[in-house]
């Protein structure tokens, strides 16, 4: 199947494959969580069907190269609602557009700074099972093209039920496009740049690297 713009980072998806999970749980539990989210994402490259993995780079493939779990960048963010705003076409990695709207801000501390994040919703996304509630956060931070993608990195949210929500850095994970050039991939827009070092989640991939 070919890659077109509406399946984003991954076919017949957008962005991802797994619905996303809000992560509200008790703090002993948070660990875990990560973990488990790392060992889910291994096993989704290893997999021929579903890893955007290059053959030459997935048959050797062991471990995407994480950081170490820290509940420091595990943040409680204030949700602020934005219902006038109006859809606009982000670009990708391949020149195309996706439409999105910007659906809420989050507002948060981390770091010992205050930051802001755009989350956006896909009209088109939002129409297909178990994606009905999804929000995309793609960032970048001053890690990138250091110790992780040059390009950015993305999180799975899902919509609150209050004016919080929970956001885990650690869950931070690389577009396809990082893997291989022929997935269209939205690119960060410049107003989600963290003033910041994110050292949680999916580091850069080293070709190569088992």
């Amino acid at each position: 199947m070919s890659i077109t713009l509406f399946v984003g980072c991954k076919q017949k998806k957008k962005y991802h494959d797994v619905a996303a999970k809000e992560v509200v749980q008790p703090q002993t539990d948070a660990i875990a969580d990560i973990l488990n989210f790392q060992k889910e994402l291994n096993e989704e490259y290893r997999n021929p069907e579903t890893s955007p993995l290059p053959d030459r780079f997935r048959k050797d493939f062991v471990s995407l190269d994480f950081f170490e779990p820290d509940t420091n960048y595990i943040v409680t963010a204030k949700f602020t609602r934005t219902p006038e705003a109006l859809p606009f076409l982000m670009p990708t990695s391949t020149g195309r557009n996706s439409k999105e709207v910007v659906y809420g801000i989050l507002s948060f501390s981390l770091n010992g700074k205050n930051h802001k994040l755009e989350v956006y919703q896909n009209e088109e996304l939002i129409e297909k099972e178990g994606f009905e509630d999804y929000l995309f956060l793609p960032f970048t931070d001053r890690t990138n093209s250091e110790e992780t993608y040059g390009g950015g990195r993305y999180i799975d949210l899902k919509l609150p039920n209050s004016d919080q929500m929970i956001v885990d850095f650690n869950k931070a994970y690389n577009p396809y496009c990082a893997y291989n050039k022929k997935y269209s991939c939205p690119l960060v827009p410049s107003v989600n740049a963290l003033n910041t070092k994110i050292l949680a989640g999916v580091k850069d991939f080293k070709k190569g690297k088992k």
